[in-house]
């Protein structure tokens, strides 16, 4: 790293500069304004450690015009006489850190390679992100990993073809979007493609969503209605949760499977069938099949080309890659970053919720995330990427910089705030007797921690 170091002491000057550059880094000295405004202009450091008392203007000078020049530039000001309103108003103009002398230089080093850290994982994504383009040309499809990369050649072989496939995989694997996948790559691509769920709809109304109906076929059957089937013609029908599917309907759809014909509910004309099927199931269709819970010779009927999804914590690396796809989806044009020690919680993170659950999480973390004043790229914190529920404590515990105690009390509080109000039903005063406060207290670190509804009072 390209460090200015902008101070005027020549002890801590010299001691500091040896220590970052046994470090490896290459260090930059101004001993007073002037010089570490003109080295900001002419050397663009990658890190500033500025003084904020030297000759001159002094640090908050040096502060605000590293972030004029470079909103993304960490600043970090060092001084012998700091106040609180100073440091206040130093991380609010966009110094990412404030340390009063005397300090120890490897607390510094250690600092700044963090920042090392930091810059290394931007350019890595910057990577990736080139790298999505080229890996994974089907739209929608991120993934890099070995199950992931036979999963696009299955698409590109089966696509070419009418072939019935049968989709298998958890929920929130991508189902439908692999569905979708064969379509757009099928000689069908400009024909319609008609999804439907077969676990949304009651019995009652399944058959004539699918076959659709004449008119007075039932009390409300006011006009004639084309079924899914019906408006699929020429193109893909996807039969989603398939395994939800009633049994008596089961019997319908395999004749349908069979012959590619139909009748509306209530009429008597058979309609024929220019279609291709693609069903999905979250379970096993083959054990189902044997409990009798799902016909077998439907089963054999649509099990033509199995494509098998992998959840997510079988694709491995593939996390990153979806969070830097994801960041850049729902980011609304704001830079975000992930430190590489939180990403590797990620990894380690079994996301039983899959894609779905990690995306849900990046754009909860991105409404959560409120970047520091003066900076141009937010952090997303682990905490508001995963859950901090115990069974994934161990998975998602970070080895990185040790955090201020502080931060990690406040943080701890929360959650077994979060955790009495939910065992009490957000009974308040059962909660305060349980935690041994006041009322007032339970109110008072409910609202400090944001757990209030909007306008409510301590009464």
């Amino acid at each position: 790293m390209r460090i200015l170091l902008a101070e005027d002491e020549v002890t801590i000057h010299v001691t500091l500069r040896d220590a970052l550059e046994d470090a490896g880094h290459l260090v930059l000295h101004a001993p007073d304004t002037a010089q570490a405004l003109a080295l900001l202009d002419s050397a663009r450091p990658d890190v500033v450690l500025t003084d904020i008392r030297m000759p001159g203007e002094g640090g908050m000078a040096v502060l605000k015009r590293s972030i004029e020049l470079d909103p993304r530039r960490p600043v970090v000001l060092m001084t012998g006489y700091g106040t609180i309103d100073q440091a206040v108003d130093a991380m609010r103009i966009g110094a990412v850190n404030y340390v009063q002398k005397p300090f120890r230089n490897e607390s510094i080093v250690q600092m700044v390679g963090t920042f090392s850290r930091v810059r290394e994982l931007e350019e890595e994504n910057e990577l990736l992100r080139a790298q999505l383009s080229a890996a994974t040309p089907m739209e929608d499809f991120v993934g890099m990993s070995a199950p992931m990369c036979a999963v696009f050649e299955r698409i590109r072989i089966v696509a070419r073809n009418d072939a019935t496939v049968l989709i298998e995989g958890e929920s929130g694997t991508g189902k439908e979007r692999v569905a979708q996948a064969l379509h757009r790559l099928s000689p069908r691509a400009s024909r319609p493609f008609v999804a439907i769920s077969c676990a949304a709809l009651p019995e009652t109304l399944l058959e004539a969503e699918l076959f659709g109906h004449e008119r007075g076929a039932f009390t409300d059957a006011r006009r004639e209605k084309k079924g899914r089937f019906e408006l699929a013609d020429g193109g893909t029908i996807f039969l989603d949760d398939i395994d939800d599917m009633p049994l008596a309907m089961q019997v319908k759809l395999l004749r349908v499977l069979q012959e590619r014909k139909f009748e509306r509910l209530g009429g008597e004309t058979t309609r024929t069938l220019d279609i291709r099927v693609v069903a999905a199931t979250k379970v096993s269709l083959r054990e189902h099949a044997r409990l009798g819970k799902f016909r077998e010779d439907l089963f054999y009927r649509i099990n033509v080309v199995p494509i098998a999804l992998p959840p997510l914590r079988e694709r491995e690396g593939d996390v990153q890659l979806l969070v830097t796809h994801m960041l850049a989806r729902h980011g609304g044009g704001r830079a975000y970053k992930v430190s590489a020690p939180t990403m590797a919680a990620l990894e380690r993170y079994p996301w039983p919720g899959n894609v779905r659950e990690l995306e849900n999480a990046v754009q909860r973390a991105i409404a959560l995330c409120e970047p520091a004043s003066g900076t141009a790229v937010g952090e997303l914190a682990l905490g508001d990427l995963v859950p901090l529920d115990p069974r994934w404590r161990g998975a998602t515990e970070v080895a990185g910089p040790v955090r201020p105690l502080r931060e990690v009390l406040k943080e701890a509080e929360k959650g077994h705030l979060v955790r009495a109000l939910e065992q009490t039903g957000g009974h308040r005063s059962q909660t305060a007797d349980a935690l041994g406060i006041s009322r007032k207290v339970l109110w008072e670190k409910m609202r400090d921690h944001g757990l209030l509804v909007q306008g409510e009072s301590a009464e």
